[in-house]
Order: structure tokens, then sequence, then C-alpha cells
């Protein structure tokens, strides 16, 4: 089972320390931001500690195709209402692409974003013009993440996101990132996993999802609301998540958990032994706390 968690990325060790906290969690697999995800700061990469953090995931027998870099939440190629926030998109996508490329890691998850005060199809037209002016390249794939629905975001069904890649110059330098909380949250039934595995697989194809985001929700099917859980405490549950994890067909996709944090301290530890021994054990998340 290749799961790993959100990681932080901060001084002194920077990107060695994100690969150490995941080991720290018995983790085989990472997600970090390469800074903070509401602005455009970012370290120079010759002080992120890079050659450092690659010997490390190597020393440990980690591909670094496992290290998910996550593009941030200020990147919204879908807005056409201010074409400066567009041009933002556009110019700072290209950074990240630039700096996943240099850390080594493949796959960078991205909203697909907003269409504010437009619609929809204004939303996806904009996105998909906006996303063939990036300077993508072989090395990275960019995944769009699959979205709730909540307010003007797009990319809240299959077919919306099939859409957008359809659109794509290279779409090939393109994929999707599954996030379980955002999909229950837009309607699909997740109990039902191998039916929605057959959906997305004939309206996008499942060799185009590249990440999942292993999270529960705190929302009934179809809320289009956003809000994770921790595994086992939400509307999805343990089983369901845990059948997800385990899935064959989708077992060679690195599964990242997103949950809250308990009482400030991270859970994913607990989270990833609880998946991996196949085990609820609530009494691990109530330690977590103390």
């Amino acid at each position: 089972m290749i799961l790993g968690s959100h990681v932080q990325m901060k001084a002194p060790l920077f990107l060695e320390g994100s690969v150490l906290e995941a080991l720290s969690y018995d983790a085989n697999a990472l997600m970090l931001y390469t800074g903070a995800p509401q602005n455009t700061v970012r370290r120079e990469l010759s002080q992120m500690r890079i050659p450092e953090a690659q010997q490390c995931m190597k020393d440990h027998g980690i591909p670094m195709e496992r290290m998910i870099i996550h593009a941030p939440y200020i990147i919204n190629p879908a807005n056409s209402v201010k074409p400066e926030v567009a041009e933002l998109a556009v110019e700072f996508l290209n950074k990240e692409i630039s700096r996943t490329r240099a850390i080594g890691a493949r796959y960078l998850v991205l909203h697909p974003g907003s269409y504010t005060t437009a619609d929809a199809p204004t939303g996806i037209r904009t996105a998909i013009a906006q996303l063939n002016r990036a300077e993508t390249c072989d090395e990275v794939t960019v995944c769009l993440e699959t979205m709730a629905g909540k307010g003007s975001e797009i990319g809240r069904t299959f077919e919306e996101l099939a859409e957008i890649l359809a659109g794509l110059d290279h779409p090939e330098r393109f994929g999707v990132c599954f996030d379980t909380c955002h999909t229950n949250d837009a309607g699909y039934d997740l109990t039902k996993y191998d039916d929605v595995l057959d959906e997305f697989d004939r309206i996008i194809g499942l060799s185009r999802m590249h990440v999942i985001h292993l999270n529960d929700t705190k929302n009934p099917i179809g809320a289009h609301k956003d809000r994770h859980a921790n595994i086992g405490q939400g509307t999805l549950g343990f089983e369901t998540l845990h059948y997800i994890a385990f899935h064959p067909r989708t077992a060679h996709i690195a599964k990242i958990l997103e949950t809250p944090y308990i009482g400030k301290k991270p859970p994913y530890k607990e989270e990833i032994k609880m998946l991996r021994e196949n085990r609820y054990m609530p009494e691990l998340l109530s330690e977590t706390a103390q």
C-alpha cells in the first residue's frame, strides 16, 4: 500500500525535513507545498536541500514520483472576470512547474479554479485557454483535482475534467488527482467505488489518475461543501476508505492523507497504521490529541 500525507517544508532542513517527517509517520509517499499556499513567496531552490532530500528518498527506497507537489490555492486559471488573476495563474503555475521539475518530483496537483461571477462553461473555456499558455514539460504531469463543487468551482464532475483535458494542446502532460472527500461531496457514491472507477474510466480514463487524496468527509454525499474529516470519523467511514486504499485497480497510485490535525497534532502515523493493519482504532486518534 502506497500511503503518505501532507507534510511541512520549513527551515532549516526544508525539503529534506519534509521527507524525514513523512518517514516518522511510517509513510512511503508525501505531499507538500513549496511555500505558503496563500501567497507567491518562495525560497530559492538552492536553499531547499534538494540533493539531501533525494538521497533520503533513495536510501529508504521511495521513488521520487511519490513526492507530490501541490500548487498554491491562489492559482485560479478559470477566472475570466479579472484578467490579472488569470495572468498571475499562468505566471505562477510556470514557476511551480519549473520548481517541481528541479526538485525531481513527477506530479503537481492543481485545483482547476473558480469562475467567480461568470458561469461554468466560461470558467472551463478560460481554464483551457490559460492552461494552454502554461510552459508545461514532459517531466512534470499537472494533475487537476476533483472538486466538491463548492461555490463556483469547476472540476466538480468527471465530465467537466474530461472537457478541460480534451481542450488542452498537450493533454499527455496533464492528469487527475482523485480526492475522496471532494468526490463524495460532488455527488459520487464511493461506497460503490468499483462503479465510480468504471465511470471515471469511461469518461476520463483510469490511466490518467495519478494521485489520490484519501480523506474522510464531514458531509453527506452531494453536499458540495468540502470539509475533510479524519479517517473513520466522517460519513465515508473506515471500511470504505480502507477498500479504496487497498483496491487493486488503483494500488499503484500514491494515497495522500489531508485529514485535520487533532489537538494541533498531525494524526498521520496513527491513520496510516490503521489503514495498513485494516483495524479502525479510534483510541489512537484520541491519544494523538493528548
